[in-house]
C-alpha cells in the first residue's frame, strides 16, 4: 500500500517551478519577480538577461525550469506561454556572529529566499 497521489497544485495548462533556497532577501527578489509578471515567457527571459540586479539570474533558472517543466511534463506550447505568477516568500535566515571592538561581537543575519514561478498556456486569440 502506498499513499495516494498529490493533487496537481496548479491547473491543467500550468507549470510550475519553485526555488527553495535563493540566497538574498525577499524584498530584492521581489523587486526581479515584479519585472516578469503577466509577460510573455521569451520577452521575461531577455529582461532578466539584460537586468542589472543580482538576482536576476536566480530568477531565469526558476522561470527556465518552469518552461522545462511545461514542455516535459505537461506537453504545453513553449511559444505560448506566460508568467502567470511568479510570488516570493522567505526562507530560512542563517546567524553569525562578527567580532567588533572592545571584545564585543554583533549578529549578521544572511537571509534566503523562496522563488514560485507558474507560467500558462495562453489561447491565440
Amino acid at each position: 500500500m502506498s499513499k495516494p497521489a498529490s493533487p496537481r497544485k496548479v491547473g491543467d495548462k500550468e507549470a510550475l517551478a519553485v526555488g527553495t533556497m535563493i540566497r538574498g532577501s525577499a524584498q530584492k527578489l521581489n523587486l526581479v519577480a515584479g519585472l516578469i509578471r503577466g509577460r510573455k515567457v521569451e520577452e521575461a527571459l531577455n529582461i532578466l538577461k539584460f537586468s542589472t540586479k543580482g538576482m536576476a539570474p536566480e530568477v531565469a533558472k526558476v522561470l527556465a525550469s518552469a518552461v522545462a517543466n511545461a514542455e516535459n511534463n505537461h506537453n504545453l506550447d513553449v511559444d505560448a506561454l506566460i508568467v502567470a505568477e511568479a510570488s516570493v516568500g522567505k526562507s530560512i535566515t542563517m546567524k553569525r556572529f562578527a567580532t567588533r571592538a572592545r571584545g564585543r561581537s554583533t549578529r549578521i543575519e544572511k537571509p534566503f529566499s523562496r522563488l514560485r514561478v507558474v507560467v500558462r498556456e495562453q489561447e491565440e486569440a
